[in-house]
């Protein structure tokens, strides 16, 4: 089994904007009924404290029908994030600088160790230290941060703000847009996964 989530990640909010744009955002949804505004058990995020469905859930996803799980809330995150797809690791990645890519992976989608070693405590440092998370490139030598990596399938997005919905039907296109534009116009990545 397992719990699906959604993400929508603000790749440009800043430290200094992330809760006033969050609570914007936040506010939007609670108006339009889209969640509901107290808080309660039923995320796996943080504190385990995220807002329920609300009376008008419907408009924001593919399928209207509700999902009786308990995993079926919006978790608001705050604060440095690595936002990943899923609990297993990514198969690819691109250096920023020389394009090079890099295989993550085996036929068998088993980790290739030696690949993720210039990896090692970057998602650390970026996350919970602050820092660059300064990745060495096995290919052209240079160092640069983790969050400047592309990734395959966009299996990473890091940010300061994000909103994940768990346990939801498909969000809509027009509705994963509506919250980019009431963050200001700011570019948004968009991934599901499965934990």
């Amino acid at each position: 089994m397992g719990d699906y989530f959604q993400s929508v990640v603000d790749l440009d909010a800043t430290e200094r904007d992330a809760q006033e744009l969050g609570a914007r955002v936040l506010d939007w949804l609670i108006a339009e009924g889209i969640v509901a505004a107290e808080r309660t058990d039923c995320v796996l995020d943080g504190d385990g404290y995220g807002h329920a469905p609300g009376p008008h859930f419907a408009k924001a996803v593919e399928d209207p029908e509700p999902v009786d799980l308990w995993t079926n809330g919006l978790y608001v995150h705050t604060g440095r994030t690595v936002f990943g797809s899923d609990s297993a690791d990514a198969t690819g990645a691109v250096c920023p600088l020389c394009r090079a890519g890099i295989r993550l992976a085996d036929e068998q989608w088993e980790p290739i160790a030696e690949a993720w070693r210039p990896f090692r405590g970057a998602f650390h440092d970026w996350a919970e230290n602050g820092g660059d998370g300064i990745v060495q490139c096995p290919s052209c030598a240079r160092p640069s941060g983790i969050a400047t990596w592309g990734w395959e399938d966009d299996y990473y997005a890091f940010g300061q703000l994000g909103f994940t919905f768990w346990g939801w039907a498909e969000l809509t296109f027009e509705f994963t847009r509506e919250i980019g534009r009431r963050l200001g116009g700011h570019r948004t990545a968009v991934f599901s996964g499965k934990m």
